[in-house]
């Protein structure tokens, strides 16, 4: 009995509610119905007061606060129309920034100066900047009688210092002029007088909060990496933020990678009033902080202290480390301990990694979802609690069999064990990370005569869930007769695991096996390897296969990222949308395919039904119809434009055309390596058609839904407005 659904009930004199209590409940159920509106009245009405305020109005008051204090929205990234869905509602969020309306008036006061162009960069494109007047870094005659000695000068080759920081926004030498526009669209210039660079940060640092960091004991026992899949990975920065809104962003102030000269800067190689080298990133709450028990003497204080932390170049682990100290490569996310003093109690790390979206999991804010069952059990794992591993949860789960139930993983640690799951019929289980927490399950090579996957045997009606978890070193198997598995915000590693550089450790073996079953499978917002369907052909009906905001990452184009046993056709009817796809793709059906890269050839055995629309399909696929496809839209306009230069073009001059632009507009990535920041990063010199081809303007692919094309456009836009008189401002991208 909830206590908010009775409130009008309890009201009642006891002597109507004893007699309502011998007719059994008709007038309780009738309050219930009521009080249960004037909830929603009550709530509608706390919600019109909070629509006052520009922090607290709901998204579709936004534009009528902003027509109030004169806020004019930008045409040039598109027209924002009804919040008729999720997409739709997060894309009018880009096109009218809640921040840039709350500052408008703030903006337009201040309006021509240089510090409201970085703070533009985050109001209305919500990508940390800073803004860089270039002329101020110009190679000059200096008058005898005005000497600025740290103006205009030749570059010294020997401040290494300034030399690393050389392309970057925070460059101290002098440049010769670049006659180039900064807004060209043919090659960019920097160094010209009218010239303001506004550097933006697009990647994102997430936190990884005391894990286990990884013993390398290829190289020794003193080498240890930062990250627990054993790959080398980029420290980035915890951005803090700027004292007040006319400070120049620093190094602190923006989520970039961790240089090693920035870390070994001594406190006379940095800017006034800035706290940079160990000082700046080590420590508590700090970018980088190490954990090392016991170490370098019995009762030791932790985490390790500042001074003991010597900036090195671990790229060959060929520097030791001297007695109480501990070596740290940023770049590489490598750390090497004393030869003979090495730490008793392992070594744990909290650090910032680069990515560019909410997903694969990771200690960001996530929707939780679970059935609404009063009876659902949850059990709780980490140190401390009920459970301190997986399996013993497991375990007593089975010996309870609750009908649905929750496995929460409270931290995030690593979970070195072998799991095994059997449902009962009809049966629900999730197995979830606890919000803002990036558990890893390590699975080794333990049994002989076995698998060593996880392994998942579901009977009929059963569901299972996987939410927030990274699974590395194996990959998960499916048979049986479930009804349904469910992965969502999590990773399971391409290649089962990662070598130093980031090279699959078995690049042909399938992160996710399904056997017979189940008979749907649904994937959202997360990292995957490839998928193997090894499925009953005499079975009524195909698996259901649905893909949503994922990188589906085969390790290579020429693999395949989804097919049945032995590259056969694999019997799943698929639908795929705002995906990026590594490898080929071989599947029985096509249902929808939508804003999708597939880098690789696409295969279906059925072409008379489903639908491919607004996708970059390779040349030589098969599939259904397609429609607003690249590269068939540049293909058509280059015959055409041949045919209408040239009526007598040959079929050869015709194909050689076609070809040409079919090179053009092939995807490009700054990398394509997953434990990589810019992993499926659509790279500055991809073609337009792929950065804006989706079916509202975005770009194609997994990361469609941060709507980069509109931010860009909407700060291009207000940059015009903002800049100074006689300046010119352009958007560099700093990762």
């Amino acid at each position: 009995m909830s206590d908010s659904l009775d409130r009008l009930y309890n009201l009642l004199p006891a002597v109507y509610r004893l007699r309502d209590a011998d007719q059994h409940w008709p007038l309780q159920a009738l309050l219930r119905i009521i009080a249960e509106q004037v909830g929603v009245v009550e709530d509608d009405i706390a919600q019109l007061y909070k629509n006052w305020f520009i922090e607290t109005c709901e998204d579709w008051v936004v534009p009528y606060i902003g027509e109030l204090v004169g806020y004019e929205e930008v045409r040039a990234a598109g027209e924002p129309g009804a919040a008729a869905g999720r997409e739709a509602a997060l894309r009018n969020r880009i096109l009218i920034p809640r921040r840039e309306v709350a500052n408008t008036i703030r903006f337009r006061r201040r309006k021509g100066t240089l510090a409201v162009t970085h703070q533009l960069a985050e109001a209305v494109a919500g990508w940390p900047a800073r803004s860089v007047e270039f002329f101020r870094w110009l190679a000059f005659a200096q008058s005898i009688n005005l000497l600025r000695l740290t103006r205009g000068r030749t570059t010294d080759l020997r401040d290494g210092d300034a030399l690393d920081l050389l392309g970057s926004a925070f460059v101290e030498s002098a440049h010769t002029v670049d006659i180039r526009s900064i807004n060209s669209r043919y090659s960019q210039g920097r160094y010209s007088i009218p010239s303001v660079g506004v550097f933006v940060w697009r990647l994102k640092a997430y936190s990884v909060t005391c894990t286990p960091a990884y013993c390398y004991e290829r190289e020794g026992d003193q080498c240890y990496l930062f990250s627990a899949l054993g790959n080398d990975t980029q420290l980035f920065t915890n951005p803090q933020r700027e004292v007040s809104s006319t400070q120049e962003p620093g190094m602190l102030n923006v989520p970039a990678p961790i240089t090693r000269r920035v870390f070994a800067a001594k406190g006379e190689d940095v800017e006034p009033g800035e706290e940079s080298g160990v000082a700046g990133y080590y420590g508590a709450d700090e970018s980088i902080t190490i954990w090392a028990p016991d170490w370098p003497t019995r009762g030791a204080p932790q985490p390790v202290p500042a001074d003991a932390i010597v900036p090195a170049n671990l790229a060959l682990w060929k520097y030791r480390a001297s007695p109480g100290q501990i070596l740290v490569d940023p770049k590489l996310g490598r750390m090497s301990f004393p030869l003979r003093q090495l730490p008793p109690s392992g070594v744990q790390v909290s650090y910032f990694y680069g990515f560019s979206a909410d997903i694969g999991g990771g200690e960001y804010p996530r929707p939780l979802a679970q059935p609404d069952d009063p009876n659902l059990k949850l059990y709780q794992v980490g140190p401390g609690l009920s459970y301190t591993r997986i399996v013993d949860a497991i375990a007593q789960w089975e010996w309870d069999r609750p009908a649905n139930a929750v496995i929460e993983i409270e931290d995030s640690g690593v979970y070195t064990e072998q799991i095994h799951i059997s449902l009962q019929p009809n049966q629900y289980l999730q197995i979830r990370a606890a919000n803002r927490k990036r558990p890893i399950i390590r699975l080794l090579d333990m049994l002989t005569s076995m698998p060593d996957s996880v392994d998942v045997n579901g009977a009929s009606g059963s569901w299972l869930v996987l939410d927030g978890l990274l699974i590395t070193g194996r990959g998960v198997k499916v048979q049986g007769s479930a009804a349904g598995l469910a992965i969502r915000h999590s990773t399971l590693v391409p290649g089962w695991g990662l070598h130093c550089d980031c090279e699959p450790h078995s690049p042909s073996e399938p992160s996710l096996e399904l056997v017979n079953s189940p008979v749907c499978v649904t994937i959202d917002h997360s990292i995957i390897g490839s998928i193997l369907v090894n499925w009953d052909e005499r079975a009524e009906e195909p698996l259901k296969l649905r893909i949503s905001d994922t990188i589906v990452d085969a390790t290579s184009s020429e693999l395949a990222a989804l097919s049945g046993p032995e590259g056969c056709i694999a019997s799943a009817v698929l639908r795929i949308v705002r995906c990026t796809v590594i490898g080929s793709l071989q599947t029985h059906v096509f249902e929808t395919a939508e804003n999708t890269i597939f880098d690789g050839l696409v295969t279906a055995a059925r072409r008379q039904t489903g639908c491919v629309r607004f996708c970059y399909v390779p040349p030589g696929s098969r599939t259904p119809r397609r429609y607003e496809c690249q590269p068939d839209l540049v293909e058509a306009k280059a015959r055409a434009q041949l045919l209408e230069t040239n009526p007598s073009a040959t079929p050869d001059q015709i194909a050689q055309a076609q070809e040409a632009e079919d090179m053009r507009v092939q995807p490009e990535f700054n990398s394509t390596r997953y434990g990589t920041p810019d992993c499926c990063q659509l790279a500055d010199a991809c073609a337009v058609e792929i950065r804006r081809g989706a079916d509202d303007e975005s770009e194609m692919g997994a990361f469609h839904d941060l709507f980069q094309p509109q931010r860009e456009a909407n700060l291009r836009a207000r940059l015009e407005e903002f800049t100074p008189a006689a300046m010119e401002a352009g958007i560099i991208h700093a990762t």
